[in-house]
């Protein structure tokens, strides 16, 4: 195993697909920041299923979340060979999300820990869909995450509502 700290961020800068040193704070940092406490969000909430294929469906997107962090961190000029797998998990989430009736009214989170574990990966992952419209504005993303983002924020909603019943 490498060494698990390299001190070279030390001072404030972390590295980019290629060795290029960005700020912390770099706004695909943030973004990449925001994806890893999603993952690990999902990671908690897929340890409480006992749903097979929700469980499944779970991982295959916790793997695209690593997958799409590798992109979001390779600068613009370099390629990135890691295949993306978006459009296919998108239409996987859009069956799960079919597959739930629809709450009648507003639904308020609390009803047990699977349910509301669902609901605050659902809130982060609406938070990391903004940062990465607001990487957009900078930095070209891929119009399949930005799609896969946003329906992943309706599928964990959905998962919400079936544990809440």
């Amino acid at each position: 195993m490498k060494d698990i700290y390299t001190k070279t961020g030390d001072k404030g800068t972390t590295s980019l697909k290629g060795g290029t040193r960005v700020p912390k704070d770099d706004i695909r940092i943030e973004a990449n920041g925001m994806i890893d406490l999603l993952n690990s969000q999902l990671g908690l909430a897929r340890a409480a299923s006992v749903d097979f294929e929700e469980r499944e469906l779970i991982i295959a997107i916790q793997k695209e979340l690593m997958i799409i962090m590798s992109h979001i961190a390779t600068p613009e000029g370099i390629e990135n060979t890691k295949i993306l797998h978006c459009k296919e998990l998108t239409e996987r989430m859009e069956e799960y999300i079919d597959s739930v009736p629809s709450p009648e009214g507003f639904v308020i989170p609390g009803e047990n820990l699977l349910s509301s574990q669902m609901h605050i990966a659902r809130s982060t992952a609406r938070t990391v869909e903004r940062r990465l419209w607001t990487l957009n504005k900078t930095y070209k993303v891929k119009e399949e995450i930005l799609v896969f983002f946003n329906r992943l924020s309706d599928c964990l909603f959905a998962m919400a509502v079936k544990h809440s019943k």
